[in-house]
């Protein structure tokens, strides 16, 4: 699959008219919708509501016969509005963020702007509303979620002005938002998860409670899933700075290793079990793969909600 970011080059005017995270979000998202063909993806917020009986003026491919066979009688299925939804993306601009390491060309906050960006604009292209929250050490840039066509250009224009800070628990700023956003949505959180793994399923268990829809990309670099170091150096906490440590890391890698895959198990396992969706994700994947992939497995599950 082509890379959007060989594309930008060859676009001065488009570059002028959008800004780079504009336009990489829409070549991301026509490579996306070009990729999807004809599947049966029907986009973020068309989500089956309720049952209602059939009446004078429905049409007859809403019936549900699954519903027909079991009652003997004609009901069809109502959908929430696709202008219903309002998602908020909360993207983590803690200082462990800015790690690129040297097998992806971006740090993990790039590369999680730039998947945030392609999401906003599909959403609002769908006509959904998309808010943003950003956050190192507290919460620093909260927009309401709108669907307006401009308001895309409001979320960029924040997003490439966020830089990494310092640290915070990512636990204590989800139980913010569980509390400060109060009609129901879409939160979908941009982070590498670092944090203790019960706490941070709590505070997602909070936004579930909520009953906000909950969305995790967890975004790693391949030097912290790998762990490929082999000659003593000297490790720098990103979001301490003046915490740094010399270790082998040939001595410490199996630990770490251990360590590292047990956090990302009870993350997972924990986001799964509240009926929550998790995705992994790599800074050396490109963003229509992500996408492709997610939509994919969105779709196949709501075919099975469906059929069961």
């Amino acid at each position: 699959m082509a890379n959007p970011d060989a594309s930008l080059a060859n676009a001065p005017d488009a570059l002028a008219r959008y800004g780079r995270l504009e336009l990489l979000a829409r070549l991301v998202v026509e490579g996306v919708m070009s990729g999807l063909h004809k599947s049966p993806f029907k986009g973020f917020s068309v989500e089956f509501a309720e049952h209602r009986q059939y009446g004078p003026g429905d049409e007859i491919r809403h019936i549900d016969w699954r519903a027909y066979g079991k009652s003997d009688r004609y009901f069809v299925k109502e959908y929430e509005e696709e202008t219903n939804l309002k998602a908020y993306i909360v993207l983590d601009a803690s200082g462990s963020m800015g790690y690129a390491g040297t097998k992806a060309a971006v740090s993990k906050l790039d590369h999680a702007r730039g998947l945030a960006a392609a999401l906003s604009y599909l959403m609002i292209s769908q006509r959904d509303a998309v808010g943003l929250v950003t956050f190192d050490t507290e919460i620093r840039t909260m927009i309401p979620p709108k669907s307006a066509p401009g308001h895309f250009s409001l979320l960029c224009k924040a997003m490439e002005e966020t830089a990494v800070g310092g640290e915070t628990p990512l636990s204590t700023v989800l139980h913010s938002l569980a509390d400060r956003i109060k009609r129901r949505g879409l939160v979908i959180v941009m982070s590498d998860g670092f944090d203790k793994a019960d706490d941070l399923v709590n505070a997602l268990r909070h936004l579930r409670h909520r009953r906000h829809e909950v969305l995790f990309f967890q975004t790693v670099a391949p030097e912290e899933e790998e762990f490929p170091f082999h000659r003593p150096a000297k490790f720098r906490n990103l979001e301490r700075p003046d915490n740094t440590v010399r270790i082998n890391p040939a001595a410490l890698r199996a630990t770490y290793l251990e360590r590292f895959n047990e956090h990302r198990r009870v993350l997972r396992e924990g986001i799964i079990a509240m009926n929550a969706d998790y995705h992994k994700v790599s800074t050396a994947e490109t963003h229509e793969r992500i996408l492709l992939d997610y939509l994919a497995a969105r779709s196949a599950r709501g075919r099975s909600g469906a059929r069961g």
